[in-house]
């Protein structure tokens, strides 16, 4: 696993894009903060950038350097909850202007998973979490379920966990509002 967090961390710190596996399903990633790599990422995905993608960061403390006001609910959902949970907040800065959804708002998920927790920390910005899949088409469940084509485009694949079989699904989605209000969008 180190070999790969050292390789994945020197790509993420030169602008290039990686496939790795997260707490739910394998993601393609790049550094959340550089508007270039957030391109590059749409780009493979063959997505228009008025989709947005979500962050994933390895610590909630980190919350206020990305959120204008992280509101009250929000520190529930974190603290009750045990399974992978993206929570939309209003209010995004910080983060490349490509990856803000166009009310302002990105979608954070706070990991629990080894490798990300540890390549995160040690790039000290959240990154890009987006399916590794092309837009529209499924999310693949496990490695071997992704696309060549995907595989080929990014700067470095990670090694680690590959050989897993099991399928995992994807994280839950909820938005929240500064007023205590939220939609559940997937569960």
């Amino acid at each position: 696993m180190q070999n790969d967090i050292n390789k994945a961390l020197e790509v993420l710190k030169d602008g290039g894009v990686i496939l790795y596996p997260t707490d739910t399903i394998w993601g393609i990633g790049c550094d959340a903060t550089n508007h270039e790599a957030v391109k590059r990422v749409y780009e493979i995905k063959k997505r228009e950038d008025a989709k947005a993608m979500l962050v994933l960061m390895e610590n909630p403390n980190l919350l206020n350097s990305y959120i204008d006001e992280v509101p009250e609910i929000a520190w529930d959902l974190i603290d009750t909850n045990d399974q992978p949970m993206t929570i939309i907040y209003p209010g995004a800065k910080n983060l490349a202007s490509n990856l803000i959804n166009s009310d302002g708002s990105i979608g954070i998920r706070i990991t629990n998973e080894e490798f990300t927790q540890r390549l995160i920390k040690r790039f000290r910005k959240p990154i890009v979490s987006t399916s590794a899949n092309e837009s529209g088409c499924e999310s693949p469940a496990n490695f071997m379920e992704i696309d060549a084509e995907i595989i080929e485009a990014v700067d470095y694949v990670v090694t680690y966990r590959q050989e897993e079989m099991e399928k995992i699904k994807a994280s839950s989605i909820i938005k929240i509002g500064l007023g205590g209000e939220f939609e559940i969008l997937r569960m």
